[in-house]
């Protein structure tokens, strides 16, 4: 429980720096809106349209007679477009992280600069284009991941209460840890840490990784709000990677003098 209260404290400090620094602030807004605007564009899209895609992907139902057609076809459009809503949240992250690159790349190390002893960033090295790529690339991995999460939980949500009671609380914490995982690959990234190791970093701190993604995925059910918290939440996840390396450092060190010890005692 306690590492639920770190996780989101490093949210809440996240927020606070963003607070302080107003210029990285407005530039971290920047790819948020723009990836606002598609999202509500197809989503719009899809509230206009939806009906008539249903419609036309169940041409069996043509001849039923009412009200079983309707009834049948618009519950398959509420499922449509809440699978479309789904999607949206797991996919709006990864989606303005790599709109906005250049940006949170900026924050990012500009939060590293402010919280270090020697007041510098570790630095990937690598050209945009470079960074870029492994960014998409990595990001498609993770939102397969997502997508076969989903699935399953979509599957799950008809099963009677369960699907309505649990089910639901579970999408929100697994939303939150891939939410958690996109956000800390900006300073991961960085540090030329490899997505498979990033995983398996976060899934030894899993209840950390909730405290703080599990509230930024509930606040992110409203676009809007996502788009205002996102810089907040890179710079918090910046300050939490940090942490986590730290303690990563510190256990291999007690790891390396437990050997170290032990070899000595032998050796005697």
């Amino acid at each position: 429980m306690r590492d639920l209260g770190v996780g989101f404290g490093f949210l809440v400090q996240g927020q606070r720096w963003v607070a302080r620094h107003g210029k990285q602030y407005g530039f971290g807004l920047i790819p948020g809106l723009i990836t606002l605007v598609l999202y509500v564009a197809a989503l719009g899209s899809l509230i206009l349209w939806g009906g008539d895609l249903v419609a036309w992907a169940t041409p069996f139902a043509d001849d039923w007679s009412s009200p079983w057609q309707g009834i049948f076809r618009g519950f398959l459009t509420v499922v449509l477009f809440a699978l479309a809503l789904l999607l949206a949240v797991l996919t709006f992250t990864a989606v303005t992280l790599l709109i906005g690159q250049p940006f949170y790349e900026s924050l990012s190390e500009s939060v590293d600069r402010d919280v270090s002893v020697d007041g510098t960033a570790p630095e990937s090295g690598l050209p945009l284009w470079r960074d870029l790529w492994v960014s998409a690339r990595d990001s498609v991995r993770v939102l397969a991941r997502a997508g076969l999460w989903s699935l399953l939980l979509f599957g799950l949500g008809f099963v009677p209460v369960v699907g309505q009671t649990v089910i639901p609380v579970l999408g929100l914490f697994v939303t939150g840890f891939f939410l958690t995982e996109e956000l800390t690959s900006v300073a991961l990234q960085r540090r030329g840490i490899e997505l498979r190791a990033r995983l398996t970093l976060l899934r030894t701190r899993k209840t950390l990784v909730w405290g703080f993604g599990t509230p930024l995925a509930l606040a992110f059910l409203l676009p809007v709000v996502a788009v205002f918290l996102m810089p907040g939440a890179v710079a918090g996840a910046t300050l939490m990677t940090r942490h986590l390396l730290e303690e990563e450092n510190e256990q291999d060190d007690d790891e390396t003098e437990t050997a170290d010890d032990e070899t000595r005692a032998n050796t005697v």
